[in-house]
């Protein structure tokens, strides 16, 4: 994808994108991750501190490996509602979920611009590896920020632009002309996978994130690069 698309183009292009690759998402991920992304999200709900009983919305949740980490943190008397656009997404994500026994996790097929929930809701809301691919990612932090309760946490674990420009175009080297090819000998996506570096071009970088989320509301922000930065964990707190 060479072109910038708008937000109602890009939300259509990006659900037919995750609709199809849905049944090699979870393959992919430890690809692009060099396996890490478990470390990430587990390091993030410790930072996170995530307490038996609590309340969290995932949005974007995909195939709901963090959907998962967050309900085994808040346990069997908590709550946990995993969120995303893709019905084949959530599929893959309850199959998982009922092999766990994770009766703590509901799912809903609903669009993060619109979270179909109260205001003052969650203790947590999170978005992983995703914000990149929403139409508008202040409408749907602002939406996040919406529903979770007075001093709560939103927080974000996004792929991101490292700071060390030498290393930030080996990265993006790897990311666009490397990771395509790898997705074509592994799970025969090509095309799909060229859209996912392509959806980092025009995102904010970590520096650039955290004010993001200093104006829609969030406080004490919190920024921690992972890999010298392929990776960044931000956590903003509600008023």
């Amino acid at each position: 994808m060479s072109k910038q698309l708008g937000g109602e183009e890009k939300a259509q292009f990006v659900h037919s994108v995750f609709e199809s690759i849905a049944r090699e998402y979870d393959r992919m991920n430890s690809v692009i991750s060099f396996g890490r992304h478990v470390a990430w999200r587990e390091y993030t709900n410790k930072r996170m501190g995530v307490k038996p009983g609590e309340k969290a919305i995932d949005i974007c949740c995909g195939t709901c490996d963090w959907t998962m980490s967050l309900a085994k943190a808040v346990g069997a008397k908590g709550e946990v509602v995993g969120l995303d656009f893709s019905q084949n997404m959530l599929d893959v994500g309850q199959k998982k979920i009922d092999a766990e026994g994770l009766k703590q996790i509901g799912l809903v097929n609903g669009d993060a611009m619109k979270i179909p929930f109260p205001d003052n809701t969650f203790d947590y809301a999170t978005i992983g590896f995703a914000l990149r691919n929403v139409p508008d990612l202040k409408q749907v932090l602002k939406e996040m920020a919406r529903v979770v309760k007075p001093g709560g946490q939103v927080v974000s674990l996004e792929v991101s632009k490292p700071p060390f420009i030498p290393y930030r175009k080996l990265f993006f080297f790897y990311f666009y002309n490397i990771l395509p090819i790898i997705a074509r000998f592994v799970v025969d996506k090509y095309e799909e996978y060229s859209w996912l570096p392509a959806s980092l071009t025009n995102f904010p970088d970590s520096k650039q994130l955290a004010q993001i989320f200093a104006e829609v509301g969030l406080e004490q922000v919190e920024t921690k690069l992972f890999v010298g930065g392929v990776s960044a964990l931000h956590i903003g707190y509600k008023k």
